[in-house]
């Protein structure tokens, strides 16, 4: 991947579109050791100006002048979806790595291009999916892939957000700026699932609009009609591995107050309730064995263990999916509910940023996350755009 850079070589940091959350991030980047914050490029935000008086960096009028600059190494891209295709193929063509904001583009033709070139080039063109870095997809992951509750049957994602900090004029209800809830927020977790198990088809989808009573006018460029609230199915697996769907909703419709997410997978001897968009807590629900428990906990260190209720023998085996299986105890596990969710994404940040500075530095090194997760996860969100639009 391009030219590897010296260990103690300096990284120079560009960003385009530093608002709140580009702020949030680049404080996270730059604790990695030898990084610098050289520019901002168009934006005369007072975000942007305060964040560039802490940390010494230029404030430049243009992206061109950011893409071209010599002491810039990558470019991370905090602006609305639209601009990202644009904006990523001038800092490519210039020579720079980029780390996008999800989505990766508009639409999966957009994003093989950025990514055609980006190889073409030897640089990383990144979509910030920092929901793989999570501890806890790993966990999950674990247990999936050991089978700790036997087989994977069903799943959920259900996102009650809020939309107060989304004024009827925000970009993010215009679909041709954002592309839709699917697009613009729905990768996040199309990736995760996709995480755990592999590729997955969209069976069904539907977008629900809001009353026009409710709506202000030319706010949505197709109907005039907010768009909020999205549902998708999406099947994992084959007849051989076994077909498992999984229900994913989301609606930017709540009071913040009120803004929470829930998930949950359900296997043939539990389920795991995970909770928050980046999942920090967790309530796993059984009935398992000694073994399956001891390797339980040993998987979620620290964890709550309550004893729902002792299984005598004489109810053994216990039945499921006509299988005889034999457990000791239905439990429940609590974990994760010190974690505070402010904390566990600033260092996913860093995580992520690491690893893809350490490509950059390493060529050869595996990354948690690399181009294709992006284009893969914009693929299945496109896919239930369009079927809801059918």
């Amino acid at each position: 991947m391009g030219t590897a850079a010296s260990e103690d070589h300096e990284i120079g940091i560009g960003v385009v579109g530093m608002g709140g959350f580009g702020l949030f991030a680049v404080q996270q980047f730059l604790q990695l050791p030898n990084t610098k914050l050289v520019a901002i490029a168009g934006s005369k935000r007072e975000e942007a100006s305060r964040t560039a008086r802490r940390f010494g960096a230029e404030q430049l009028g243009s992206i061109d002048e950011l893409v071209n600059h010599p002491d810039v190494d990558i470019i991370y891209i905090a602006t609305p979806p639209f601009l990202h295709y644009e904006q990523s193929m001038l800092a490519l063509n210039a020579g720079k790595h980029v780390i996008c904001e999800k989505p990766l583009a508009m639409n999966p033709e957009q994003g093989a291009e950025m990514l055609a070139l980006a190889k073409q080039k030897g640089l990383l063109m990144v979509t910030n999916l920092m929901q793989r870095y999570n501890p806890m997809f790993a966990r999950i992951k674990h247990l999936i892939d050991k089978n700790l509750l036997g087989d994977f049957l069903h799943g959920y994602f259900e996102n009650y957000a809020g939309d107060e900090g989304l004024a009827p004029e925000h970009w993010f209800w215009d679909r041709t700026k954002s592309g839709g809830i699917f697009i613009e927020h729905g990768v996040h977790f199309f990736d995760m699932f996709a995480g755990w198990f592999g590729h997955g088809t969209v069976k069904a989808a539907q977008i629900i609009k809001r009353p026009s009573a409710d709506s202000p006018e030319n706010n949505n460029r197709e109907s005039g009609r907010i768009e909020d609230q999205v549902q998708a199915i999406v099947e994992y697996g084959d007849d051989t591995t076994g077909r498992k769907l999984v229900n994913f909703y989301h609606g930017f419709t709540q009071t913040g107050r009120m803004d929470r997410q829930e998930m949950r997978l359900v296997f043939e001897r539990g389920d795991i309730t995970l909770y928050e968009w980046v999942p920090t807590r967790m309530v796993l629900r059984c009935v398992a064995d000694e073994e399956t428990t001891r390797s339980l906990m040993e998987l979620f260190p620290g964890a709550q263990l309550d004893v729902t209720a002792n299984i005598n023998s004489k109810d053994l085996p216990l039945h499921g999916r006509h299988k005889a299986f034999d457990a000791y105890q239905q439990i429940e596990l609590r974990f994760g509910f010190g974690q505070e969710k402010q904390h566990l994404y600033g260092e996913l940040l860093r995580l992520m940023f690491r690893d893809q500075i350490n490509a950059v530095k390493y060529p050869k090194t595996h990354r948690i996350v690399s181009e294709e997760n992006g284009l893969d996860s914009l693929k299945t969100a496109v896919e239930a755009d369009q079927m809801a639009r059918l």
